[in-house]
């Protein structure tokens, strides 16, 4: 059953038993996150992102003299490597909820994953927008890679804007695993102000600078995304022939547990060691 939090103009559904997820947000009666129909995880307006984000390159990584092989997960692609963590895919328990807050857990062992964790989700309606704050523990007795993350959707047409401004785009292969990074001089607009669905793309940008907005000028409507400061990286989904767009808020780039390089942003968990990351979201009038 879903959890409604609402403050004011701003209303959200929690849906514990689907990862955790958001499966609605609304400001003043209108769709503010995009939901598709059908109710399963991947129709969910946001998910989060545990223990790692997006694709790990076949499904494989080594990790101190150990080498870990996970099962692909994608339910609706078979031919995907692993992606997006587990926690998106599992039900969450409800600790506690009231009219504006509630907080989930998630408690993993003997897994597809080889180390025991467990994640909070902590999410608040203000009234206007929401925040939601992850926050994961190492519980095995081994050091542990790690990544978090959150997988907000949002409505798209052809007037939609994205602005932000980061110095890299990571050039991707086929499968969305990166393989050159392009770099600017400075902190740009990749879109350089034109309507989002001018570049359909599926990959990881570096160095953010300042705020991220999404404005809808046909609704009068905007967005501003608000990660906390180990969310650095950002990855962008702008599918071929959909009325939607994804801006997620990472700690790595993809592939990160692949890669032999200072900036890739993967984090290292001692045993016991806790991490929390969070994101805010809030609406306003153009």
């Amino acid at each position: 059953m879903a959890i409604r939090l609402a403050s004011e103009q701003f209303e959200l559904l929690v849906e514990p038993q689907t990862g955790g997820s958001i499966s609605a947000a609304r400001w003043k009666d209108e769709p503010f996150l995009d939901t598709r129909e059908g109710g399963a995880v991947l129709d969910m307006a946001c998910f989060p992102l545990v223990p790692f984000s997006n694709r790990i390159a076949g499904s494989s990584f080594a990790f101190e003299g150990r080498r870990i092989d996970l099962a692909r997960n994608h339910p609706g692609d078979p031919e995907c490597p692993v992606l997006h963590g587990f926690g998106w895919l599992l039900p969450w328990e409800v600790e506690h909820s009231s009219e504006r807050e509630a907080r989930l857990s998630l408690a993993y062992a003997d897994g597809a994953w080889p180390w025991e964790f467990a994640a909070t989700l902590d999410y608040a309606v203000q009234p206007g927008g929401f925040s939601v704050a992850l926050t994961l523990e190492n519980l095995s007795k081994e050091r542990m890679p790690a990544g978090l993350g959150f997988h907000p959707y949002f409505p798209r047409n052809e007037q939609t804007l994205f602005h932000s401004l980061h110095l890299g785009e990571w050039q991707t292969t086929n499968d969305c695993i990166p393989t050159r990074l392009e770099q600017s001089e400075r902190a740009i607009d990749w879109w350089s102000g034109a309507p989002v669905g001018t570049r359909l793309v599926d990959t990881v940008y570096t160095g953010r600078e300042g705020v991220m907005e999404v404005h809808w000028p046909d609704r009068g409507v905007g967005a501003r995304i608000l990660p906390s400061p180990d969310l650095s990286f950002t990855t962008v989904y702008v599918p071929d022939g959909e009325s939607y767009f994804c801006v997620e808020p990472v700690s790595h780039m993809t592939d990160a547990f692949n890669r032999d390089r200072p900036d890739s942003g993967m984090w290292v968990l001692e045993p016991g060691e806790n991490w929390q990351v969070s994101m805010h979201i809030e609406a306003f009038d153009l």
